[in-house]
């Protein structure tokens, strides 16, 4: 399929952007987006010719196809659209760690994931006389 030049540098640059793209399973849509306000056809083309270089791993599910870059997609987009090497994609930014209002930053790491200081009383070898 022919795609024009300004669509896919605009998918490629949303994708490498996010780093991940959500594509109903819909040729007659007459646009992706309101980001990407080009025919839904060519972001399903271009995605699918990217799954299969390996470039986007995919994920479909009830007539969508939900798209995750890879590390070699993100290498060639990178190498594509000519962006330095500190420039990442959304989803592998880190983001900080929030807190609860009255804790401390630290505060968290000794206790359990629940976030309480739960310390159940049933745990195993705690009651010797129980099943024998």
């Amino acid at each position: 399929m022919f795609i024009t030049k300004k669509n896919r540098l605009a998918v490629y640059s949303y994708l490498f952007k996010e780093g991940t793209i959500v594509v109903a399973h819909d040729g007659y849509k007459e646009q992706h987006s309101d980001d990407i306000p080009i025919p839904n056809l060519e972001v399903m083309s271009l995605l699918k010719s990217f799954a299969s270089k390996g470039l986007v791993k995919e994920t479909f599910n009830w007539r969508w196809h939900y798209y995750y870059l890879t590390n070699e997609g993100i290498e060639y987009l990178r190498q594509y659209l000519a962006l330095p090497a500190d420039i990442v994609p959304a989803t592998l930014k880190v983001t900080a760690v929030k807190t609860r209002p009255g804790e401390e930053q630290g505060e968290r790491k000794g206790k359990n994931f629940s976030g309480g200081d739960f310390n159940p009383e049933f745990q195993r070898g705690s009651r010797p006389e129980y099943r024998k």
